[in-house]
C-alpha cells in the first residue's frame, strides 16, 4: 500500500530557530490531534561492539537540557548505555504525517528527579518496578506474579521507595531532524545540528 502525504508542509520561515521550541510546538499539535500515545518514542542504543537494538519507551519530560525517560538500569538498554552512551530517539506521529529524529548522548537523570517521578507513578507501577528483573529469563509467568504479590505485601501503602536499579536517563541532543510527509515522496526535512553550543539549521533532500 502506498500513501501520499498531503496534510501539512514545513517551510524554513515557519520553523522556530530553537529546535526544542519547534519540538514543543509539534508535540502540542500531536496532543491536540489526539494522536495515540504521543509520548511514545523509539529508543535506539548500541553496545560497545556496535550491535544495535531498539524499543519503544515513553518520554516523560523535555526541556532545553534534553529528553527524559525512565527504565531499569540493569536492562539491556541500561547495559548498552554503560558501554556506549550515544543513542537515538524517534517520534512518529502518523496522524500528522510527521517524524522527529533525535541524536545525542545519554546520562542518568538526577536522583532527586528520579525519586520525584517514581512517587508520581500509580502504586501498582511502583510495585512492578521492584518485581521485574527486566530482560532476564524467568521460568514462567507465575514467578512474576508471585514476586508482585511479595512486594505488594512488603509495600502495602502508597509510599514505595524507588529501587536503586530504576531511574531516569536524559538524552542531551546533538542533532534534531523534523520530517513532514509531502506528496510524491518530496518530503520536507529540516535538520538542526549543535555546533559550538549554537543550533545550525539546514534542509535535507528527501
Amino acid at each position: 500500500m502506498r500513501v501520499d502525504y498531503k496534510k501539512h508542509k514545513l517551510e524554513e520561515e515557519d520553523v522556530n530557530k530553537n529546535p526544542i521550541f519547534q519540538f514543543e510546538k509539534w508535540f502540542q499539535d500531536a496532543k491536540d490531534a489526539n494522536v495515540h500515545e504521543p509520548y511514545a518514542m523509539t529508543l535506539a542504543t548500541a553496545n560497545k561492539a556496535g550491535q544495535p537494538t531498539a524499543r519503544i519507551v515513553l518520554m516523560r519530560k523535555f526541556d532545553e537540557k534534553g529528553f527524559v525517560f525512565y527504565t531499569n538500569y540493569l536492562s539491556r538498554k541500561g547495559n548498552d548505555i554503560l558501554e556506549n552512551p550515544k543513542a537515538g530517539l524517534l517520534f512518529f506521529w502518523q496522524d500528522l504525517e510527521r517524524q522527529v529524529r533525535i541524536e545525542g548522548v545519554l546520562e542518568k537523570d538526577t536522583e532527586q528527579e528520579s525519586d520525584m517521578y517514581f512517587q508520581s507513578r500509580p502504586h501498582e507501577s511502583k510495585i512492578g518496578a521492584w518485581t521485574s528483573e527486566q530482560g532476564k529469563v524467568i521460568a514462567n509467568r507465575k514467578v512474576l506474579e508471585e514476586r508482585f504479590l511479595e512486594y505488594s505485601e512488603k509495600y502495602p501503602d502508597e509510599f514505595v521507595p524507588r529501587p536503586p536499579h530504576w531511574g531516569g536517563y536524559l538524552l542531551r541532543p546533538t542533532a534534531i531532524e523534523f520530517w513532514q510527509g509531502r506528496p510524491s515522496r518530496l518530503h520536507d526535512r529540516i535538520l538542526f545540528t549543535l555546533e559550538n553550543s549554537v543550533w545550525k539549521m539546514e534542509r535535507l533532500a528527501p
